[in-house]
């Protein structure tokens, strides 16, 4: 059976260019650090910290490039320790998500609405997906074999995309959870 690397997505926020430049003044732009697996996605060197109601989380990263909304991707652990009740969503799927503040060297941007938990979920090629028998937005089982934590995680949403390499993405909560490794991968047992 044909293995699908599973990476940890940490804790990090997608920003808008104007919320940018709020939080790091004008003219700003993402400075580059390193590559993501996903084409043309970048960790950067900003970071900012997301406040909510209980406390903040300092030092989150910024994912670029810049996007048509800003949004916020924490686990569910993180969310709670800040007080922020964030709905498990796809990413992008921020409409009546949880609030909270950004707060940049330059200035904050009060969030009504873009705070999630992203949904566990693969990305795939046209090819990958023929190759695994799955379509855009199906749902699947994945089972992750650890030394001492072999976990099947169901509710995994097939995303399709020629942009799109393929990896699954899961988050810190999750990665804990089946003793991720270094290098993990995952087996497609299931489609829904």
């Amino acid at each position: 059976m044909d293995k699908i690397l599973v990476e940890t997505s940490a804790r990090h926020v997608h920003v808008t260019q104007e919320d940018l430049e709020t939080l790091f003044g004008k003219g700003a732009s993402l400075t580059h650090k390193k590559d993501l697996s996903q084409p043309g996605q970048f960790a950067c060197e900003e970071r900012v910290t997301v406040v909510g109601p209980k406390k903040e989380l300092a030092n989150v990263s910024i994912l670029g490039p810049v996007r048509s909304a800003t949004q916020v991707e924490l686990s569910a652990t993180d969310a709670r320790s800040i007080g922020i009740s964030a709905p498990i969503r796809e990413s992008g799927d921020v409409k009546g998500s949880a609030p909270c503040k950004l707060v940049g060297p330059c200035g904050e941007v009060e969030l009504s609405e873009g705070v999630i938990v992203a949904k566990r979920h693969i990305h795939l090629t046209p090819a990958d997906a023929e190759k695994f028998g799955v379509k855009d937005k199906d749902v699947v089982w994945v089972k992750i074999e650890t030394p001492e934590r072999t976990a099947v995680l169901g509710d995994v949403v097939c995303r399709v995309s020629d942009k799109y390499a393929l990896a699954m993405h899961i988050d810190t909560d999750e990665s804990n959870a089946v003793g991720s490794q270094k290098e993990q991968y995952g087996e497609l047992i299931r489609a829904l």
